[in-house]
């Protein structure tokens, strides 16, 4: 990258590596790249857990909770099947709740409908999804997004929270997995009607950049269309192209909106609202860039790919949570992050879970959409290389 940022934001490329000195992490216990995969760990394991798991013929892999912390967290459920694949172990993984079809689309579980138990059975999910199955479970592995620390090992830091599940149960389980950074499972793409209606209208021809306003923190959070605007005019002005700009809203009461609305004639401008995650999951691969807030459907942006295996840039915006934390540690999920979130990625907090007043009111408006511009073009012209 050679643009310049305004000098209280940073970028913060996706194939970084963070020293372990420059931020506050927890010792992993073991020089990890030392140990071969399947090689017990110099720390015992958690005999309780692991003689449990042995037990279970069946692993529910299933989530209640929000979209972003359910996709970060398919690391510890990819970190469960390195483990039974070690052990040759016959156990049925299978996926349910609201988001079993992504969750089918890493192939860590096959989709299946909530059923009585015929064996024991083991649910890995967020506590929501626990709790609601513990009477029928014979162990429960609780993903929490606030419990597991910045680890480090071999020199570097593993602040992304899919490393962070993925290296916490490894450390439960006394073996070391086969998996290496980055931890977070890419999620598969498939033909679509609705890719393809978008196709046939000329949306996805030329330079097509989607960008995310869906949040469940509008005021703190929501970048605005009218921004997004701007950002897309800057770049078809230095491009000297047409884009096609995809602003993607949340869910609404009156399900899917698709309305195209009037820009200046070198944008132009397709809302959609509504739209479910599974097929925007199809659509992501499809766009040249992806620039959203720290949100679910970012995250969903960064770990879908085309069959090639490769996806688009994605821009996450972080204002005040920290940048390293909240992204998928995939080295195409870049950050542009304000001073204060560099000081929350730094000491490894939390304004929510730490109670930390900002101190200032740190906003969305910190990122002007002309040093935005500057940067995602050079990411569009490495792209290019």
């Amino acid at each position: 990258m050679t643009a310049l940022a305004p000098a209280s934001v940073g970028f913060r490329p996706g194939a970084q590596i963070v020293p372990a000195e420059t931020v506050h992490t927890t010792p992993l216990g073991y020089d990890r790249v030392s140990i071969p995969a399947g090689a017990p760990l110099p720390i015992p394991a958690a005999s309780e857990l692991v003689y449990r798991l042995n037990t279970c013929d069946e692993v529910e892999v299933n989530f209640q909770g929000k979209l972003g912390d359910t996709l970060l967290a398919l690391a510890a459920a990819r970190a469960l099947t390195d483990w039974l694949k070690l052990r040759s172990a016959p156990v049925t993984v299978r996926a349910v709740g609201p988001y079993a079809g992504l969750i089918a689309r890493s192939g860590l579980a096959a989709r299946s409908p909530v059923t009585a138990s015929h064996g024991r059975r083991a649910v890995i999910g967020d506590r929501a999804a626990v709790e609601g199955r513990a009477v029928e479970t014979a162990v429960s592995l609780v993903c929490d997004p606030a419990a597991p620390p910045c680890w480090s090992s071999d020199g570097r830091a593993h602040p992304d929270l899919p490393a962070r599940y993925y290296l916490a149960l490894e450390r439960r389980l006394g073996v070391r997995l086969p998996s290496t950074a980055p931890f977070a499972p890419l999620l598969a793409t498939a033909p679509s009607a609705f890719v393809e209606q978008l196709r046939s209208a000329g949306w996805l021809d030329g330079l097509t950049i989607a960008a995310i306003t869906a949040t469940s923190w509008p005021e703190r959070k929501d970048y605005t269309a009218r921004r997004f605007t701007e950002l897309a005019e800057r770049i078809a002005m230095a491009e000297q192209t047409q884009v096609r700009l995809l602003i993607i809203g949340g869910l609404t009461d009156s399900g899917v909106h698709v309305a195209a609305a009037d820009a200046s004639q070198p944008v132009q401008v397709l809302h959609l609202d509504g739209v479910p995650a599974d097929q925007l999951a199809d659509l992501f691969p499809h766009c040249r860039l992806i620039v959203g807030n720290d949100t679910g459907l970012t995250h969903l942006a960064a770990m879908t790919c085309g069959p090639d295996g490769v996806g688009p840039p994605i821009v996450g915006l972080y204002a005040r949570h920290s940048h390293s934390k909240w992204r998928t540690g995939l080295p195409n999920h870049h950050a542009v992050a304000t001073a204060l979130s560099d000081r929350m990625h730094q000491g490894d907090l939390c304004p929510v879970r730490d109670a930390l007043a900002p101190g200032t009111n740190v906003h969305m408006d910190a990122f002007t959409p002309a040093s935005l511009a500057r940067l995602c073009l050079d990411l569009l012209s490495e792209g290019r290389r």
